[in-house]
């Protein structure tokens, strides 16, 4: 989300080319909790799965292998993210994504770096796969 100045979109007096003035701190913090909100293998396989539809926790637990507490804790964070919505269908709920077409953006921009950079981010000490352990 880009923080823009509203008087510059509005300024009448303008007469150069308008340039977006972006709250670079506030852009910046906004997309850091995003990839953040998506940093954990498991959210990541959640948002591809609901990428093919609506789930319950059940068949996102089934499709996973995970513990049902531990699909519903990372639904829960996607929900707090604005990534995922929920719906209740009988006794439970179904999920689906809030903006699927973006979240599938997000994943082929992903692939594309992953692919530029190779086993870089693989291999960094800090976020790598040596680095979580």
């Amino acid at each position: 989300m880009a923080m823009i100045e509203e008087s510059v979109l509005t300024a009448p007096h303008r007469t150069a080319p308008l340039e977006l003035e972006l709250d670079e701190p506030a852009a910046s913090t906004a997309a850091a909790c995003l990839f953040r909100g998506m940093a954990d293998p498991s959210r990541v396989a959640i948002l591809r799965h609901l990428l093919l539809g609506e789930h319950n926790v059940v068949q996102l637990t089934e499709h996973l292998g995970l513990a049902q507490s531990t699909v519903s804790k990372h639904l829960a964070c996607l929900r707090d993210c604005g990534l995922v919505a929920s719906r209740p269908v009988g006794r439970s709920s179904v999920f689906s994504l809030t903006f699927p077409e973006h979240v599938l953006k997000v994943f082929a921009a992903a692939e594309a770096l992953l692919a530029a950079t190779g086993d870089a981010v693989v291999l960094c000490p800090t976020y790598g796969d040596r680095g979580q352990g």
